[in-house]
């Protein structure tokens, strides 16, 4: 495809598919991580099944515009139905550490890291794909929903058990830590 070729209807040069892939694969595999639960290997194996079914498709992809949101998007319904083919696996529970969590060294915040990736994967995988959505991509509500073909009711009700489930298996309360508490006792 010649250079002359990949320019649109707004005489904008779109990129070609090695040039995407070379912006935005270190992105795409973070979040292929995320959505697989930080099985790299499955993770692997998703944005490359990904990557795959856009090369196919690549020139109805850059016709549409910015190819990111679009190739995001299948990497989340692959993601999502992926998870559906796998039988649900046993919940394992959480070993949760003697250490401090409310420590502020890099260790105690690595554990905390660690602790929240470990309950996030252990999360359904559309739970999983709206917090990682919301949080990490930083996508609003009707964004998140307008990438996983859903309503933003679904969105916010997923994003809601997904996050009372994330507290559940981290072991912290639902009440959140305001610092009062010793105001409160001093008085």
């Amino acid at each position: 495809m010649s250079t002359d070729d990949r320019i649109g209807f707004t005489g904008v040069r779109s990129p070609s598919f090695e040039e995407f892939v070379t912006a935005a694969s270190v992105r795409l595999l973070t979040l292929a991580l995320l959505l697989s639960g930080r099985r790299r290997a499955e993770a692997e194996d998703l944005l490359q099944d990904v990557l795959e079914r856009a090369y196919r498709r690549w020139p109805r992809i850059i016709r549409n515009g910015s190819p990111e949101p679009y190739v995001r998007q299948m990497l989340v319904n692959a993601a999502v139905d992926r998870g559906r083919r796998l039988r649900r696996r046993p919940e394992a529970p959480l070993s949760l550490d003697a250490a401090d969590p409310t420590a502020s060294d890099q260790v105690g915040q690595a554990a905390d890291r660690d602790l929240l990736l470990r309950a996030l994967a252990q999360l359904p995988p559309r739970q999983r794909a709206v917090l990682v959505l919301r949080y990490f991509e930083d996508l609003s509500e009707a964004q998140t929903a307008a990438a996983m073909g859903c309503s933003t009711g679904t969105v916010k009700s997923q994003a809601s058990r997904g996050l009372a489930r994330l507290r559940e298996l981290a072991g912290s309360s639902d009440e959140p830590d305001t610092g009062h508490e010793e105001d409160a006792v001093g008085r």
